[in-house]
């Protein structure tokens, strides 16, 4: 039993927090006893990217920068593709009559650029490479800055000045500081410091939990919102079709013989082609339409969106590890692969 406990435990942690979060949300929702609008959105962040520069080796960051096809795949898919994969969608769903707010909400959650945090720990989860999902992560962050309120331009009709510079400090602040300290301390502190005996797996999926934790405090403190629960049901199901469909597409042109990823690349593009950012979302939502009646019907597809692709995507940890480690150790892989294989089966305890 304990055997199972310790092999299976992310996946127990899961069960774990959102039962917390449901039973007391208003310790881990905003405003709360854990106030996580610091400890999650700056310090877990912060964590998080310390947690790769530090465990992460310079040459393979330097190898992910030269990864364009990945590159492009990624903010392809993610600022073309999606879009476009959900306007169509929103197209047939109005035939039916569904409620127009929330189409207009699936619609900008389509804009939306990678989250900084998630896509990150589940690639390193897994297995895969994380240096893409880093750099992808970071890129399409900053990226959508300016892409994401001139596409919601584009599909949706709304536009308003976006505080370019604020996001920009944040996101230099959580994601590239403490990238480069984390460089720095491995670079130059590694011989005094024993860096592989301390569990940068573990820490990184203790800290995924928490931000899984605080994520469902804030859904289910959630006041009503003026929706009939038919609609919000269905919305439900849709953005967990949506998701696993997306999942399963990049999964299945990315490892197809047209662009033949390795494995380790094909993970970090499940994850970061099919994540959003509820960080970035949010504010650029109540931005644009803050002078909106419907704001709490357009920002459902987003807060339903963000906690389902958390847990799904930790929930695919174990498979998606085993699909990882049942493929070729050399030879169709490419060097770095196996470097990832290496250090993730030596530092990283999720759910095996």
């Amino acid at each position: 039993m304990l055997s199972v406990l310790k092999k299976n435990w992310f996946l127990i942690g899961i069960i774990v927090v959102i039962s917390l979060a449901k039973f007391a949300p208003e310790i881990g929702s905003k405003g709360g006893v854990l106030m996580p609008e610091i400890t999650v959105k700056y310090i877990a962040v912060f964590i998080i990217f310390f947690n790769s520069g530090i465990s992460l080796k310079s040459e393979d960051l330097g190898r992910a920068l030269l990864q364009v096809k990945v590159h492009v795949f990624i903010q392809g898919f993610t600022f073309i593709l999606f879009p476009v994969i959900i306007f169509a969608l929103v197209g047939f769903l109005s035939i039916a009559e569904f409620n127009q707010q929330v189409l207009e909400g699936l619609k900008i959650l389509s804009c939306l650029p990678p989250p900084v945090s998630s896509a990150v720990i589940l690639t390193k989860a897994v297995g895969g490479n994380e240096a893409a999902a880093i750099f992808n992560s970071a890129f399409g962050s900053f990226l959508g800055i300016a892409v994401t309120p001139t596409l919601i331009l584009a599909l949706v009709g709304s536009k308003a000045a976006v505080p370019v510079a604020s996001i920009f400090l944040q996101l230099t602040a959580t994601v590239v500081l403490p990238l480069i300290i984390g460089q720095w301390i491995r670079r130059y502190l590694a011989n005094f410091i024993n860096l592989k005996s301390v569990p940068w797996g573990q820490i990184g999926s203790g800290v995924l939990l928490l931000i899984i934790y605080a994520t469902f405090c804030d859904t289910f403190s959630q006041e009503s919102i003026d929706v009939d629960p038919s609609s919000f049901f269905i919305t439900v199901i849709l953005i967990i079709c949506i998701q696993l469909c997306l999942l399963y597409s990049v999964f299945t042109f990315s490892s197809s013989r047209l662009f033949h990823f390795s494995r380790s690349d094909t993970v970090a593009l499940m994850f970061c082609c099919t994540h959003k950012s509820l960080t970035l979302g949010i504010p650029i939502i109540k931005i644009i339409f803050a002078d909106s009646a419907s704001l709490s019907l357009i920002t459902i597809p987003l807060l339903v969106y963000h906690p389902t692709q958390i847990l799904l995507g930790g929930l695919l940890v174990p498979s998606v590890r085993s699909w990882m480690l049942s493929g070729p150790r050399s030879g169709e892989e490419n060097l770095e692969d196996g470097d990832y294989l290496a250090t993730q089966s030596d530092s990283d305890g999720v759910a095996v």
